[in-house]
């Protein structure tokens, strides 16, 4: 790697570090930096995201998981039996990590603070839910209601930290 290679790289780092501001003890992106305005377009398009809880033995657990983000926070919903809400009863930190591109050069990582959700109208039935996911859903034979019956338990993970991986 070159000088000038090595100070860009740097320079890049730096930007990441500053995209990111503090608001109440919690960290959201600034969108007025170029790194802050990419993490909020992968954060909006990407299609799968991959959730790590822990488990009660201290064992992270990752899974891959369609995921809704409004801006402020990252909806998820799962079915009420799986791993992950069982180790979320018991611990609520997470990471959810995007690499949808690049081949592992352009990681967007947020790490936050889960909460189960118990609101019947927050669902897979949601229209901006169905916006992104309504093409798989069909492609899948299904639908959002069935959706909704099938993956009732909603996510709701509140950033805490912005990472990437680049």
């Amino acid at each position: 790697m070159t000088d000038r290679e090595n100070v860009q790289r740097v320079c890049k780092a730096i930007e990441r570090l500053n995209a990111i501001s503090s608001k109440k003890g919690i960290r959201m992106l600034d969108v007025t930096t170029e790194w802050g305005q990419h993490a909020e377009q992968r954060l909006r398009t990407n299609i799968i995201g991959w959730l790590t809880t822990v488990g009660s033995d201290g064992r992270p657990y990752t899974v891959p998981v369609w995921f809704l983000w409004d801006g402020n926070a990252v909806l998820i919903f799962s079915q009420p039996e799986k791993q992950k809400i069982r180790n979320l009863r018991k611990n609520a930190r997470v990471t959810l990590a995007l690499d949808d591109t690049k081949q592992g050069e352009d990681v967007v990582i947020v790490e936050g603070t889960a909460e189960i959700l118990d609101n019947p109208d927050i669902s897979a039935t949601l229209a901006a839910y169905v916006e992104k996911y309504g093409p798989m859903m069909q492609d899948m034979n299904s639908s959002p209601e069935s959706m909704a019956a099938d993956f009732s338990v909603g996510i709701r993970v509140t950033p805490t930290k912005f990472r990437s991986w680049a």
